[in-house]
């Protein structure tokens, strides 16, 4: 089974100096916006970039907004700030952005399909200026929901959480849907909005009798992911995701991508676009390659698998 991941290609143009070290020679202090939900996200991206020779405070700073119903003021504000380049990590961040600058980079971590949301052209040639990582996951969205029968096969009822904004959440459910029919698993949806509707929504999730809980990984889930966990926990629901990180923070299973992988390319990305000075199909091009998987069973040891499922003690 193929799993898609995007990783940067380069033009042979772009095989120069890194930007960093011209930086420090010419005294020049780089300048990134982040308009993300994601903390993992800044400090990954911070890390990569201190890989490539950036120091903070030094030869780059960066520049935080919080997304929230501000979006539209919060991309303006830093356009006319104004920084190099702006790191968003979702779609709507990214269409507030794009609707006050056609010129400044803007990169992309953590994506679904750019192409069918019509932000870049093509992945060869994107055009604008628009660039970055995305993954689109269906051909593995539905084995996580088989992983999570075969280690409970008596399942019958799990509730599926996601952005009903989010066009990876809406592709990756008709997967679940399409692997819940094999499996003879019902599913339910429900909607992760913001933080302090969680708790109402695993109230819902209880009520509707689910034994088990299929997150479905987006920029959303990702900022929210310690409360999932702890609000999934409390109700007893064993939960599988896209990520490792809800394995780490206490989930049962997740099988996908790795995480930190696509952040790390966003460190690339924001290096090679302030480099590049402009972002179009010339310049940088993203290519489709397939990518490991990695499945972990973490977080709850296997003889508290059935009482967290199903509410019972365990039967030989």
């Amino acid at each position: 089974m193929r799993l898609i991941g995007l990783a940067v290609v380069l033009t042979l143009s772009l095989v120069v100096a890194p930007l960093a070290a011209e930086g420090e020679q010419r005294g020049r202090v780089a300048t990134v916006g982040e308009l993300v939900n994601d903390p993992l996200l800044q400090e990954t991206l911070r890390r990569g970039l201190h890989e490539l020779g950036y120091v903070e405070g030094r030869n780059i700073v960066f520049e935080s907004r919080s997304p929230g119903s501000r979006l539209p003021d919060l991309a303006a504000e830093l356009v006319r700030f104004p920084v190099d380049v702006i790191v968003v990590d979702t779609t709507p961040a990214l269409q507030a952005v794009r609707q006050v600058t056609r010129t400044m980079p803007i990169v992309m971590a953590g994506f679904g399909d750019p192409v069918a949301e019509g932000f870049v052209a093509s992945l060869a040639r994107p055009g604008g200026n628009i660039t970055g990582l995305s993954w689109l996951t269906p051909e593995v969205a539905g084995k996580r929901l088989e992983l999570l029968h075969e280690v409970l096969p008596k399942l019958t009822r799990v509730a599926v959480l996601l952005d009903p904004n989010d066009t990876v959440a809406i592709v990756e459910r008709s997967a679940i849907e399409t692997a819940a029919h094999a499996t003879g698993v019902t599913i339910e949806t429900f909607e992760a909005r913001d933080p302090a509707t969680l708790p109402a929504v695993f109230a819902a999730i209880k009520k509707a009798r689910a034994e088990a809980l299929v997150v479905v990984y987006t920029a959303r889930t990702a900022g929210q992911r310690g409360q999932i966990v702890n609000l999934a926990t409390a109700n007893r629901l064993p939960l599988v995701s896209e990520q490792r990180e809800f394995a780490d923070a206490g989930g049962l299973i997740t099988y996908g991508p790795r995480l930190l992988d696509l952040y790390n390319g966003a460190a690339r990305y924001v290096d090679i676009s302030k480099h590049a000075g402009r972002v179009n199909g010339e310049s940088i091009v993203v290519e489709q390659l397939g990518a490991r998987s990695s499945a972990h069973l973490l977080g709850w040891t296997t003889a508290r698998i059935p009482r967290y499922a199903f509410g019972g003690e365990r039967r030989s």
